[in-house]
C-alpha cells in the first residue's frame, strides 16, 4: 500500500552516531531516501566523524549538535539550540536512532502543536527497564520503530508498552521495519561474477561460500574459517571431488587482515581461501558467491550485508543473531558460535542439490518487503500514522504501572 501524504514533511534524523555503523546507515539511507521523495529533511550529528562526513556526502543537510556531551554545564546551551532549531524549523516528526538526548527532546516538545517523537531501535542490548525510561517512552515517545522482531518483543516487555484501544480497533505504539537495500545498485551480476571468479582461480564447479564484513570477532570469521575447515576434512575422507572455497569479502578493523590470514594458515586452508581488501565492485563479488554466510556471533540488529547478499540473490544462511531469523527461514540458521552446525549448512549447500535453490526462491518472496521503496513506505506508515493519532488527540500508548 503506498502512503499518500497531503504534503512534505519537515522531519529531523537524530543520527548522533561517531562511527559509519550498522545504525548511521540506516539512519542516513532513511534520510536520503526521505529527502528523494520530497520531504524536507535535517539531519543532526556529531561534528568531526566519520557519520557527519558521510551525511554531507550524501548531499544531506547535516547539523552539528552534541547529544553525546556528558557535561552538564554543556546542558543549558544544548537545549537552547534544541528549541532554538524546533522553532525556525517546526519539525513534524523527529526521529532518534540512538537513546542519548532523547529525554532532551521529549522535554523540549513545545506544548501546542508539537511534533511526533519516533524513537528507531537498532541496538543488540535490551532496553533498560527503569522507571525512568519506562516513564520516557509512554509519555514522550510517539512511536517506537525496532529494527528486528527480538528488539521490539523485548521493548514491549521490558519497557511496558501496551496497546491502545481507540475507534479503529488496537493500534500498538512497537512496528518493526528492519530496513532496506537498493536493489537497482545490488542484483545479480553475471559478468562481474565472471570476472571475480576467474580473477581467484576459482573453477565453474566450486562451491564459492562467503562472507561480507569487516573483521572483527563479532562477525564471525574465525568460525566459519574452522567450519570450513571441518567440510574440507570430511570431504577430504569422502574422496569427494566437488571443492569448497572460501571468499573473505572485508578489511582490517578489531582484527587485522594479518590475523584472520594466520587464522587461514592454522586451518590449513591457505590453497582454498581468499581475503579481498576493501572492493569498489562489492555487487560483483557478492554475485561471485554460490553461497553466502553471516556467521557473526552477535549484533546484527541491523543486518546491512544480508540485505545486499539476497538482493543479488546469493543463497544465504547465518547464526540466529539479531534480524536473522526475521530474513531467513530456519533449515538456513544455525546457533551462533557452533561451528559444527555452520559446517552442516555448509556441508547440505555442498552435497544436497535442492537446498540452495530452495534458499534462493524463500529468500527471493522476502525481498519482496526489503527494498528501499519498501523501507520509505513502511516508515512513513509509521509517520503518518502517529501524526493522525496526534491531531485526533488520540494518546497512542500507556506503560503498566
Amino acid at each position: 500500500m503506498q502512503v499518500e501524504m497531503k504534503e512534505p514533511l519537515r522531519i529531523i534524523q537524530v543520527v548522533n552516531v561517531r562511527w559509519f555503523n550498522a545504525t548511521a546507515w540506516y539512519g542516513l539511507s532513511l534520510a536520503r531516501l526521505l529527502q528523494d521523495a520530497g520531504h524536507t529533511v535535517r539531519v543532526l550529528g556529531l561534528s568531526g566523524t566519520e557519520s557527519f562526513a558521510r551525511a554531507q556526502g550524501m548531499g544531506l543537510e547535516v547539523l552539528p549538535l552534541d547529544l553525546n556531551t556528558l557535561s552538564p554545564a554543556r546542558l543549558p546551551s544544548l537545549l537552547r539550540s534544541i528549541r532554538s532549531l524546533i522553532r525556525e524549523f517546526r519539525p513534524q516528526v523527529v526521529n532518534c536512532h540512538r537513546g542519548e538526548g532523547l529525554v532532551l527532546w521529549g522535554l523540549c516538545k513545545p506544548k501546542k502543536q508539537p511534533f511526533a517523537l519516533v524513537r528507531t531501535r537498532g541496538d543488540q542490548r535490551p532496553p533498560k527497564a527503569n522507571p525512568i525510561n519506562r516513564a520516557l517512552h509512554a509519555r514522550l515517545v510517539d512511536a517506537l520503530i525496532a529494527t528486528n522482531s527480538r528488539t521490539a518483543r523485548q521493548c514491549r516487555e521490558l519497557l511496558g508498552v501496551r496497546q491502545d484501544s481507540g475507534p479503529d480497533g488496537e493500534q500498538d505504539k512497537v512496528f518493526m521495519i528492519p530496513g532496506g537495500v537498493d536493489t537497482a545498485r545490488f542484483a545479480p551480476d553475471p559478468a562481474g561474477r565472471a570476472g571475480v571468479r576467474e580473477r581467484y582461480g576459482f573453477a565453474a564447479d566450486d562451491l564459492v561460500v562467503g562472507l561480507l564484513g569487516r573483521f572483527d570477532a563479532v562477525k564471525g570469521q574465525k568460525e566459519l574459517i574452522e567450519a570450513v575447515r571441518q567440510v574440507r576434512a570430511a570431504r577430504a575422507q569422502n574422496f569427494l571431488e566437488r571443492r569448497i572455497r572460501l571468499m573473505l569479502i572485508g578489511f582490517s578493523a578489531t582484527e587485522t587482515q594479518e590475523t584472520v590470514q594466520g587464522w587461514i594458515q592454522e586451518a590449513g586452508l591457505c590453497d582454498v581461501a581468499v581475503i579481498t581488501g576493501t572492493v569498489a565492485d562489492v555487487p560483483a563479488h557478492i554475485s561471485a558467491l554460490d553461497m553466502g554466510i553471516i556467521a557473526s556471533q552477535g549484533s546484527e540488529a541491523i543486518a546491512r550485508a544480508a540485505l545486499e547478499m539476497m538482493a543479488c540473490r546469493v543463497p544465504l544462511a547465518g547464526t540466529d543473531v539479531g534480524v536473522m531469523p526475521d530474513l531467513l527461514s530456519s533449515d538456513a540458521l544455525a546457533p551462533a558460535g557452533d561451528a559444527a552446525a555452520l559446517a552442516a549448512l555448509l556441508e547440505r549447500g555442498l552435497c544436497d542439490a535442492a537446498f540452495l535453490p530452495a534458499l534462493r526462491k524463500q529468500q527471493a518472496l522476502r525481498m519482496q518487503t526489503l527494498s528501499n521503496d519498501c523501507f520509505l513506505e513502511q516508515t512513513l506508515k509509521v509517520y503518518a500514522s502517529v501524526l493522525e493519532r496526534r491531531s485526533t488527540g488520540r494518546m497512542i500508548s500507556t506503560a503498566r504501572g
